[in-house]
């Protein structure tokens, strides 16, 4: 038995790239061709000219909260499912609301490699607490676990005293779902005085794995490893028992963008997570999540070749409103590619006497007064605030992606 779920996860790095830039420009032509939305995203893009990585960071961003208003005027997809699509099962429905199709296509998530990495295989009893109402993530793992040849207890959420007693009797040998719900399990099995020793692996996701949470599980003796996936994309990322960050699925193609906008960050770097997918019934091309993450550099002692993340690092969407005005990543960084003295930004924004202070940190190639007068006059014109800009040495700022650093008490 292989520790792999297939030799895609251990293809020479240079090849996997090739093979992707190739998905990446299949996709887009597939997509152009049969989704009227994507048609009208993409409709400057010459799919054959996709040849390399620099040429798909060119390609537009589409953000995940446009789907909002692209749904709403044209539901319920906003054009963006294939008209080759399998047939539609389900119809899900997430905070905004957005709206997320489900395919008759075993697995459509892709997240049996995820699951694979974890531990389960073929005939292991799995007792899934995911949500099967509106969001997709019961259905998610349901469809791996079962493309998997899994048993699945369809447990859903809430109840504890219940699904304690359930996992006692019915003896599963893994959980999925969130790691703070299988804490409450656990200790409501603790207080019945119910033997849950069955459970000896667990695949979490939906919320952050806090070290706190990691420590208690591994007292226990539960090997409990991590997803990253959203209810668009299905897996984006997995934790593999090297537990050094987050192996990117090889389903998709992710890149790591400076917050508001659609450029490449150096790897190492905290930035805004964009991926595109290789599903053919509903693309995702160069779709901006909200997540930030960041590249790990170097290969997972685990033996798969794929790129890593470090895993999900909060959220880029940091608009803030100073003064009555709002502030958004996108006009920073309008601020930063306006002057050439410029590097970086961060936006630091606090209350001093009941009165909003901006000062913008600035990371740049000279400290030349003038290079201070310029850029104040630049903070004026794109952000249309006044801000006291404070220069810094290159590299000084904090490398985690924050460009608007709201510090007022709310």
């Amino acid at each position: 038995m292989t520790d792999f779920y297939n030799n895609l996860e251990t293809r020479e790095p240079g090849q996997r790239q090739i093979e992707q830039i190739q998905a990446v420009a299949a996709q887009v032509a597939h997509a152009k061709a049969t989704c009227p939305g994507w048609a009208g995203i993409l409709h400057a893009v010459v799919a054959s000219d996709i040849t390399s990585t620099q040429a798909i960071a060119k390609l537009p961003i589409t953000r995940k909260s446009s789907l909002i208003e692209l749904q709403k005027n044209n539901m319920p997809f906003g054009g963006l499912v294939s008209s080759e699509a399998a047939p539609l099962t389900y119809v899900f429905s997430s905070p905004g609301p957005i709206n997320e199709p489900g395919f008759e296509v075993p697995d459509h998530w892709h997240f049996a490699r995820a699951l694979y990495a974890g531990g389960l295989r073929k005939g292991d009893l799995v007792h899934n607490t995911f949500s099967y109402h509106f969001t997709p993530a019961g259905a998610m793992f349901d469809s791996a676990l079962k493309a998997l040849g899994c048993t699945v207890v369809a447990a859903g959420v809430g109840n504890s005293e219940m699904q304690a007693q359930s996992i006692a009797a019915l003896k599963p040998k893994a959980y999925v779902g969130t790691p703070s719900f299988l804490k409450i399990l656990l200790e409501k099995a603790d207080s019945l005085n119910l033997n849950v020793s069955s459970l000896t692996h667990a695949v979490v996701g939906g919320e952050p794995f806090f070290p706190a949470q990691q420590d208690f599980f591994k007292a226990r003796g539960l090997n409990v490893l991590q997803g990253y996936a959203t209810a668009d994309l299905g897996s984006i990322a997995y934790e593999t028992p090297a537990r050094q960050g987050m192996v990117i699925d090889e389903d998709v193609y992710v890149e790591i963008v400076r917050p508001g906008t659609g450029d490449l960050v150096a790897d190492g770097e905290v930035g805004e997570v964009v991926v595109t997918n290789f599903n053919k019934h509903y693309p995702l091309i160069r779709f901006a999540t909200g997540d930030m993450s960041a590249i790990l550099v170097g290969q997972s002692p685990c033996g798969r070749t794929n790129r890593r993340i470090k895993g999900w690092m909060g959220r880029a969407d940091q608009a803030a409103k100073v003064r009555g005005m709002f502030v958004r990543p996108e006009q920073v960084a309008d601020l930063v590619a306006k002057h050439e003295a410029l590097v970086k930004v961060r936006l630091q924004v606090k209350q001093i006497n009941g009165q909003d202070s901006l000062q913008v940190l600035c990371e740049v190639k000279n400290t030349l007064s003038e290079t201070t007068q310029l850029i104040t006059e630049g903070v004026r014109s794109v952000l249309h605030l006044r801000g006291e800009v404070v220069l810094h040495a290159i590299g000084s700022l904090p490398n985690d992606g924050i460009v608007i650093d709201d510090q007022r008490e709310r």
